[in-house]
C-alpha cells in the first residue's frame, strides 16, 4: 500500500470526486452533460456501449485534465472499471491521477443491486473480484467503493451492512482500502431511524476487523447533525465521507458543512452545469465553481 496515498486519504484537504457512472447510470450521467442517446445508438435505436463508453471517457477526461480539477482541493477520485482500463494523455488513469496530479485513484467494484427485499437492496455477486483487486493494484489503484441501498429499517438493512463488511475484508486482504457505501434513500419515510440502526451495525462490524484494518465509509448526508461523528473519530474508520444522494448542489453542501469530520464524495453535484457544448474557459469555470464549494463545505 502506498504510504503517501494513505497518508493523504487519513488527512488531507478537499473531497472525492466521484467519476464511476457505470453502465446503468451513463446515459442519464451523458445526458446531463448534454449528449443525447441518439449520438450513440445504432439505426434500430440499440445502444452502442462502444461508443457511449469513448463518449464518457472524453468527459472523464475533460473533468480531469481541467486546471481546476486539482490535488490541492480534490483528495480522491472513484473510477469506473472502464476508465480505469483507459488512458488519460498517453498514461493509464489511475497512474495519471496520481503522479500528475497528486489525486488518489479508487475504483468501483460492484456489480449494481439485486431486487429490493425488507426494505433494502444488496450487491449482486461481484464474479472475479480477486482478479479486479489484483489488476487495480497493479494500476497504482488505492481503494474501492460498493454501493448498497437502504430504503427502510430492518434486516434488510443489517443484511446489507454484514454483506459490505464482508466484502471489505476480502478487499483489505487484497491490500486495499474499501469504501463501505450503504446508501440510505434521502426518500425514505423513515430516514432518521434507519439512520439510527445503520450507526449501530457499523460500530458493531468495524469491532470484528483486526487492530491494524481500517475502512472508509460512504453515507448519505444524515438528518441529525453530526450523526456519525463516533464514526468519524473511530480508530477503525480511515474517513467518512458523504454521498450527494440526490440533493442539488447547494443542499448538499450545506447539508454537508453541518457534519464535523466528514468530505464530500459527490457525483451528481459535482458534475451539475457541465455540458458537452461549453467552451474550455466556461467549462473551466463552472468546475472550479464546482469545486470550490464542495471543497469549502468539506474543510468547514
Amino acid at each position: 500500500m502506498n504510504s503517501d496515498q494513505f497518508n493523504k486519504a487519513k488527512s488531507g484537504a478537499g473531497f472525492i470526486a466521484a467519476l464511476d457512472q457505470s453502465g446503468g447510470s451513463t446515459p442519464k450521467a451523458l445526458k446531463l452533460y448534454g449528449i443525447a442517446e441518439d449520438a450513440y445508438s445504432g439505426d434500430a435505436g440499440e445502444i452502442d456501449n462502444t461508443a457511449m463508453f469513448d463518449m464518457v471517457h472524453q468527459m472523464r477526461t475533460r473533468i480531469i485534465t481541467s486546471p481546476s480539477f486539482d490535488g490541492e482541493r480534490i483528495l480522491g477520485a472513484i473510477l469506473f472499471e472502464d476508465t480505469m482500463d483507459r488512458q488519460i494523455e498517453g498514461r493509464d488513469t489511475a497512474d495519471y491521477l496520481w503522479n500528475v496530479k497528486q489525486i488518489v485513484p479508487f475504483l468501483k467494484v460492484d456489480k449494481g443491486l439485486a431486487e429490493e427485499k425488507e426494505g433494502a437492496q444488496v450487491m449482486k455477486p461481484i464474479p472475479g473480484l480477486d482478479e479486479l483487486l489484483a489488476r487495480a493494484r497493479d494500476k497504482g489503484v488505492f481503494g474501492t467503493k460498493m454501493r448498497s441501498v437502504i430504503k427502510l429499517p430492518g434486516a434488510g438493512l443489517d443484511e446489507v451492512v454484514a454483506q459490505q463488511f464482508e466484502v471489505g475484508k476480502q478487499i483489505l486482504a487484497a491490500g486495499l482500502v474499501p469504501i463501505i457505501e450503504p446508501e440510505v434513500d434521502i426518500h425514505s419515510p423513515e430516514k432518521a431511524k434507519a439512520e439510527e440502526q445503520l450507526k449501530a451495525a457499523i460500530l458493531s462490524e468495524l469491532d470484528s476487523l483486526g487492530d491494524d484494518q481500517a475502512v472508509m465509509l460512504k453515507l448519505t448526508l444524515p438528518d441529525v447533525d453530526n450523526h456519525y461523528r463516533e464514526l468519524v473519530e473511530h480508530p477503525k474508520v480511515l474517513r467518512v465521507v458523504a454521498l450527494s444522494g440526490g440533493y442539488n448542489r447547494e443542499d448538499a453542501c450545506a447539508k454537508l458543512a453541518a457534519n464535523q469530520g466528514v468530505i464530500a464524495s459527490f457525483s451528481r453535484a459535482l458534475t451539475e452545469g457541465l455540458t458537452a457544448q461549453q467552451s474550455d474557459d466556461e467549462f473551466n469555470a463552472a468546475l472550479d465553481s464546482a469545486i470550490t464549494a464542495i471543497a469549502k463545505a468539506s474543510n468547514s
